[in-house]
């Protein structure tokens, strides 16, 4: 075996849908990646669960294969790092075996448990103590559901993890959360950056069961023995503590200031802003998490589906696509926005609100369902699939407006992830919002931002900034149409007006 003379460090992307994993060079280039896929589990309404073990399994495929792909050498990688989906839980027991399956963040069953902890803390108050909203979508209402509902699993479990804090866990045998992926559990004191004591009391949680607070790049440990052998790597792998999938992913977009909202369009679509002090949205949609970077925050709307409604549609009422794109050797979507493209704009009075599991924006409320609007004899199916793009885009602009109105400065929007490969999708978004769209080289920034974290705990980089000025450039501007702002205008009238007039038949629905 040659000796090692590259330095190399892996980010992984541990999505909701798959695991997206990168190799990066001293020089910030992307020299190999990869992608393995699983799927979510739906086993009751509001319900969203998934196997740990698909996780790990994933990330080892997804490793072994850029390392294979790059001809690199084990001893070559120096770092690794994992940006992942928030809002999750996994109960582990005393022997490291996963006690049920994880609940991820899609899954809104801890309503009763919201309720109740409103009973001893004002929702306004947990607010402004932990920057999140009363909302079932964290991490401790479903840690009081499990206690609730299944205390047997509940009292077995030695931890209580977030789904990045257990993926380190597995591969360094300690326990860690880092501040940006702490900050949406409502059990960290957002402005000190430390589990919340009164937090804690309220709850009952232990915070033994939940690792200690730490910044991403702060290094959790070395590979163990067992994982660097599943991984094909050495232990001389340090292994970062890692943040949350969309603070990795403003990092690995190069959003540094509130001026560049960085859009997220993956199964959710987070919508973030960087700030330097902590501020906060009185109204309640917009969240103030702890960046990935120590040294800031993000002012962000964790998501609501975007991606995941558009994949709703494709295996729902275009089954046929799959086979005919393989065929073809493209996308699906690519046959879906062709169709979308031959539709006006507007959709011709068309409306969707992109609420499949519950609404995020724009105003949060867990009882909401998807809805098409105005649907008539003349549309047909490329109407439909253009109004999920643009009720996506119109939950984009509930988003960038809120950011305006409270102090922050966007000037232009950054997308990333799988909607940017589209064209029309990025029109349409440019057009709705007023704002040109800015498209990184990378469009999957998720795993280039773990990456970039793990380069500079390994230190191939000597802060964050430096890593963005090596590995971050921009691809492609796209600007607004002014000739379809104001048809674009009144639709998003309209779509506030649908969502705002079905409050209380969501509500009345919810409780059948």
């Amino acid at each position: 075996m040659k000796p090692a003379t590259n330095r190399y460090v892996i980010g992984a992307d541990v999505g909701s849908q798959g695991m997206k994993t990168v190799l990066l060079d001293v020089s910030g280039t992307v020299v190999a990646s990869a992608y393995a896929a699983y799927d979510p589990r739906y086993p009751a309404p509001n319900w969203a669960e998934e196997d740990p073990a698909d996780w790990e399994i994933a990330l080892t495929a997804t490793v072994r294969q850029v390392m294979q792909e790059a001809a690199a050498q084990p001893a070559e990688v120096v770092a690794l790092a994992l940006g992942s989906q928030v809002d999750g839980l996994v109960c582990v027991g005393e022997q490291d075996e996963v006690l049920r399956p994880a609940i991820i963040w899609l899954d809104r069953r801890a309503t009763a448990q919201c309720d109740a902890l409103e009973e001893h803390i004002s929702a306004a108050d947990l607010f402004h103590l932990t920057g999140a909203n009363l909302d079932s979508s964290h991490v401790a209402p479903k840690m009081l559901w499990v206690r609730d509902h299944e205390p047997a699993v509940f009292e077995r479990s030695r931890y209580l993890l977030l789904p990045g804090s257990y993926m380190a866990y597995r591969l360094t045998g300690e326990t860690a959360v880092d501040y940006s992926n702490a900050s949406s559990t409502l059990l960290l004191d957002v402005k000190q950056k430390a589990w919340s004591q009164r937090m804690l009391r309220l709850t009952g949680l232990d915070e033994q069961r939940l690792g200690h607070v730490s910044g991403a790049t702060s290094v959790l440990g070395p590979l163990t023995k067992t994982a660097a052998e599943r991984l094909g790597l050495t232990t001389k792998t340090v292994v970062a503590v890692g943040s949350g999938d969309e603070h990795a992913a403003c990092v690995g977009a190069g959003v540094t200031s509130s001026s560049i909202v960085c859009d997220i369009n993956g199964t959710a679509e987070p919508v973030c802003a960087v700030a330097h002090l902590p501020v906060f949205d009185e109204e309640g949609l917009l969240e103030t998490h702890c960046h990935a970077d120590p040294e800031a925050w993000l002012i962000e709307n964790p998501g609501f589906v975007s991606g995941g409604s558009y994949r709703w549609f494709l295996d729902a009422l275009a089954p046929h696509e799959r086979a005919e794109a393989a065929r073809r050797g493209i996308s699906p979507y690519d046959l879906l926005n062709a169709e979308a493209e031959q539709a006006p704009v507007a959709a011709e009075g068309l409306i969707f609100l992109p609420c499949l599991s519950g609404a995020m924006t724009p105003t949060w409320n867990a009882d909401a369902r998807g809805v098409f609007f105005g649907l008539s004899l003349a549309h047909g199916r490329g109407h439909m699939v253009r109004a999920i793009l643009e009720g996506t885009a119109y939950g984009l602009r509930d988003n960038v407006d809120r950011m305006q109105e409270i102090g922050l400065h966007p000037l232009e929007i950054r997308a990333v992830a799988g909607g940017a490969r589209g064209r029309l999708w990025l029109q349409i978004k440019a057009d709705v919002t007023g704002k040109p769209v800015s498209v990184p080289r990378e469009l999957e920034t998720t795993a280039l931002g773990a990456a970039m974290l793990a380069g500079v705990a390994g230190g191939l980089f000597a802060s964050l900034q430096e890593a963005a000025a090596t590995a971050v450039a921009v691809a492609t501007y796209i600007e607004p149409n002014p000739a379809h702002r104001q048809v674009y205008d009144d639709a998003y009238a309209l779509y506030r007006a649908v969502y705002d007039a079905l409050q209380e038949p969501f509500r009345k629905a919810a409780k059948r």
